[in-house]
């Protein structure tokens, strides 16, 4: 756990915004990866050198009417690996296991302007929207959020979009 929660603070220091604000102790990095632990969470971490590089969250939707999507969550890249395709490797690990849990439908916010942005739409994201003074940042000042879609195929049924 320890190495995740250093993982969680490094991003966080460098101006992540997935919830958390500056200064994160190692212990209150632990306690939120010991609470990730859920039956409906999956957690993928990707390693380099035996070194944890990033992690991606697939939160499988439990109610009976949103059995069919998913939300992708806390991608994180650990700062020494940035820009070598690792967040994209873990959106597709991500992808690939909510088809094979049969969901159709991924979700996913993000801090309006982050370079991530860029990352949801080139593999296919729509924007649904933007809310405005959405998460604060460690200044204090208000970000907007963006929120994105992606409508998977379901294995044997492929999907289209609505004309």
């Amino acid at each position: 756990m320890d190495e995740l929660a250093e993982l969680l603070i490094l991003v966080v220091e460098d101006g992540a915004s997935i919830g958390f604000l500056p200064p994160l102790t190692l212990s209150e990095g632990a306690a939120y990866w010991e609470n990730v632990r859920q039956p409906e969470v999956v957690l993928y971490v990707a390693r380099i050198d035996n070194q944890i590089a990033g992690t991606i969250q697939l939160h499988l939707c439990a109610k009976q009417n949103g059995r069919h999507r998913a939300e992708i969550a806390k991608l994180m890249t650990h700062p020494h690996f940035r820009r070598k395709g690792i967040a994209r490797a873990l959106m597709q690990v991500a992808e690939d296991r909510a088809v094979q849990e049969d969901r159709s439908l991924l979700v996913l916010d993000t801090r309006e302007g982050d370079p991530s942005n860029l990352l949801y739409t080139s593999i296919g994201y729509v924007q649904a929207g933007r809310i405005p003074d959405f998460a604060q940042s460690a200044n204090g000042e208000l970000h907007a959020t963006i929120l994105y879609y992606k409508l998977m195929e379901k294995i044997g049924f492929p999907l289209s979009e609505p004309h």
